[in-house]
């Protein structure tokens, strides 16, 4: 089915059955974190499998891994000599986190200004309606085959992250939609180019046995927390610039926040500066960040007057998309490692790397993907890339590697994800079905180069 023209209208028509789907998949808690119920998560993943069904999807399986939410795999073939194409989201949703924080209950959709606030509503159950609304709007039989992916535990990680290699025919394709981002801000057509990596690293100093009276000792006596204090400020240059060299940082040439925009959006405090130099792009996505994510040292209200024997610090490494992500990790663990505080070492131990993602985007499906972007928003797509991380992109990439990757939503940059009050927009919700179907219409019609075909590993067309 080739809508046309009649793409609009039709999803127009779509508009009040997709929101009322949204709800009742955002009112079921579905917290895939340890110490939360799980009937809720297979609650949502038994309402995913009968709307499927119910869009015209046949094929519709259950795949099952060690210690992880059931994933929602489908499958719609391909028309004779079409593409295929991947359509990835998530089914379960951060913690509410302090529901006093919330103006309504996380778990009750609540109406707010031209949409809905409830937690998960805009990550990333709005994209997976999004996907609903393509497959209605072309009646359960799209230009192209679709392959569907909902998985249940993407917030807090899963054996899933890895499985796509080992699986590769599962999820052959000529080009993936991960709808698990948005736009910079709302009614700004946006497509996601880089996402950054991430690593932990946890230093630590022990310096005395036990605690020793400040008065009679301090001065002479090893203070750890005072050298971990030391250490710590190396990382950071007078500006709030990175200054552990090795990172990778680059211009940004694509489209940012404002500083305005950023501000609001981090909460930033009257008269406080922002820190680091160069562009907002290159401080959030194309450079280095390290953040004291927690220490482990005596509280204020609890202190006693003496000398600190041990503190710990966890950092939390942001990295360019393309560095190696144990290569990023290890060369912050040899600059800890390599300082000596006052004569004091410190004991560094790496923890767990994430890789980043930057996608080549030359190919036909980006070149459909911008004219679909125009018809959902009527304006011009912008490029920008994201401090956050989606680890089944690499697996998935791995798995599929001469797939295109693209990464949009009816997410925005004033959604409020994680955070809360999360929302979402009902003109985010239209412009991103519009634009998802038109993809689909665009990609099926500029589709056909024979050496696309070759170069797209594992791609199932007939």
């Amino acid at each position: 089915m080739d809508l046309g023209d009649d793409l609009s209208t039709r999803v127009d028509a779509l508009m009040d059955g997709l929101v009322a789907d949204l709800e009742r998949l955002t009112a079921i808690p579905s917290v895939a974190f340890p110490g939360f119920p799980p009937e809720p998560v297979r609650e949502a993943h038994d309402l995913l499998v009968d709307l499927l069904r119910g869009a015209g999807v046949e094929r519709v399986e259950r795949l099952d891994l060690p210690d992880t939410a059931p994933v929602v795999v489908a499958e719609v073939p391909p028309p004779p000599g079409a593409p295929t194409v991947l359509l990835y989201g998530h089914y379960d949703v951060q913690p509410p986190g302090d529901e006093a924080l919330w103006l309504s209950p996380p778990f009750e959709p609540t109406p707010v200004e031209g949409g809905l606030r409830a937690r998960g509503i805009a990550d990333d159950k709005a994209n997976i309606i999004v996907h609903l609304g393509v497959l209605r709007a072309f009646a359960g039989r799209p230009p192209v085959g679709l392959k569907i992916v909902l998985e249940g535990q993407e917030e807090y990680g899963s054996a899933f992250d890895d499985y796509p290699p080992t699986d590769p025919d599962r999820f052959a394709c000529d080009a993936m939609v991960i709808a698990d981002m948005g736009n910079l801000r709302p009614g700004s057509p946006t497509l996601t180019t880089g996402l950054r990596g991430a690593a932990e690293v946890f230093v630590e100093v022990r310096t005395l046995a036990e605690p020793r009276h400040s008065g009679e000792f301090g001065g002479a006596a090893p203070d750890a927390l005072l050298a971990l204090l030391k250490a710590l400020a190396t990382l950071h240059d007078v500006h709030g610039d990175v200054a552990v060299a090795g990172l990778r940082r680059e211009e940004w040439t694509g489209t940012t926040y404002t500083e305005e925009e950023f501000r609001s959006l981090a909460g930033v405090q009257e008269g406080m500066p922002l820190i680091g130099s160069g562009g907002l792009g290159e401080r959030l996505w194309s450079g280095p960040a390290i953040t004291v994510i927690g220490i482990d040292a005596p509280s204020v209200d609890q202190a006693a007057s003496a000398v600190v024997p041990y503190a710990r610090a966890k950092l939390n490494l942001r990295f360019h998309p393309e560095q190696d992500p144990r290569e990023a990790r290890d060369i912050l663990v040899t600059h800890l490692e390599s300082l000596r505080p006052f004569g004091i070492p410190l004991t560094v131990t790496p923890g767990d790397t994430g890789p980043g993602y930057e996608p080549a985007t030359d190919g036909p499906a980006y070149r459909a993907a911008r004219t679909a972007l125009r018809e959902g928003w009527g304006s011009e797509p912008a490029f920008v890339a994201s401090g956050g991380s989606i680890p089944l992109v690499n697996g998935l990439a791995k798995a599929v590697p001469g797939a295109e990757v693209l990464l949009f939503g009816a997410q925005d940059g004033m959604c409020n994800l994680h955070a809360p009050n999360e929302r979402v927009l009902f003109s985010e919700l239209r412009s991103a079905v519009i634009a998802e179907a038109a993809f689909l219409r665009e990609y099926a019609k500029t589709y056909g180069d024979s050496a696309t075909h070759a170069d797209s590993a594992g791609a199932r067309h007939e």
